[in-house]
C-alpha cells in the first residue's frame, strides 16, 4: 500500500479554482517559502494515510465536486504518492485536477513524465514575498500556470488575468476541534490584519504564517 503524509482534506473549497473544489493539503515541504501562510504544513506528517482510504473517503464528494485542487505543503516532495493519488483519481471521476508546487517546472520534469496526463493545471514556482500579488490563484506574480490537457486550459484560462476587489475571498473553515483555519490566497498582511482585529474585541488566535525576516 501507497501512504501519503496528509495535513487536510475539505469540500466544498471555492478560492483554489472554479466552482465547489475538493481540497486535499499534503503534510511536509523542504521549500518552506519566505512569507508563507501555512507554515503548519511544513513539518512532515506524524501519521500516513494509504492513498486507497483516502480515495474511498473522497468519493462520495466526487459526485458533487467540480473540481480537485492539490497543494501542501509540498505535494512534489511525496511524488509517489502523488502519482497514486492521481491515478486513483481519474479513474473515479472526469473533474479537473489542479496542482501546486513550489517548484519550478524545469525542477520536476522527470517526475511529469509519468503522473502530467493525470494533472489538467499546474501551478508552479515558490512563493516570493518581496514580488508582486496581481495574477489570479497565484501568491506571488513569479508563479506560472501551465495547462496539460484541453479540460485544464478550458477551466482556468479565464485564471491568466489579474484579480480584482470582488474576486478576493478566503475559505473560512471548521474543524470539529473547533480550530478555525482558512483556504484560498489572502492579500499580503491580510492574516496579520485578521490577529490584530480580533485581539481587538478580546480573542487570539495562532497564526500559521511564516513571518519574513528581512
Amino acid at each position: 500500500m501507497v501512504k501519503l503524509g496528509l495535513s487536510r482534506i475539505h469540500f466544498p473549497v471555492t478560492t483554489l479554482g472554479p466552482g465547489n473544489r475538493i481540497g486535499i493539503w499534503f503534510q511536509g515541504c523542504r521549500l518552506r517559502c519566505k512569507g508563507c501562510i501555512s507554515a503548519d504544513t511544513w513539518g512532515t506528517a506524524k501519521e500516513f494515510v494509504d492513498v486507497d482510504e483516502l480515495v474511498d473517503k473522497l468519493t462520495p464528494w466526487l459526485a458533487q465536486a467540480d473540481g480537485i485542487t492539490i497543494s501542501g505543503g509540498e505535494p512534489f516532495d511525496q511524488v509517489n504518492s502523488l502519482s497514486t493519488l492521481l491515478q486513483q483519481l481519474k479513474q473515479k471521476t472526469a473533474i479537473d485536477i489542479l496542482v501546486y508546487t513550489g517548484y519550478s517546472l524545469e525542477q520536476i520534469t522527470e517526475h511529469l513524465i509519468t503522473i502530467k496526463p493525470y494533472i489538467d493545471a499546474l501551478i508552479t514556482d515558490p512563493f516570493q514575498y518581496q514580488t508582486a500579488q496581481t495574477l489570479q490563484l497565484r501568491g506571488s506574480d513569479n508563479q506560472r500556470l501551465h495547462f496539460f490537457t484541453p479540460l485544464g486550459e478550458k477551466r482556468f484560462r479565464s485564471y491568466q488575468t489579474t484579480v480584482n476587489e470582488q474576486e478576493k475571498a478566503l475559505d473560512v473553515m471548521f474543524d470539529e476541534d473547533g480550530t478555525v483555519w482558512l483556504a484560498g490566497i489572502p492579500k499580503r498582511n491580510d492574516m496579520q490584519l485578521l490577529q490584530d482585529m480580533l485581539a481587538q474585541q478580546g480573542h487570539r488566535i495562532v497564526l500559521t504564517i511564516d513571518k519574513p525576516r528581512d
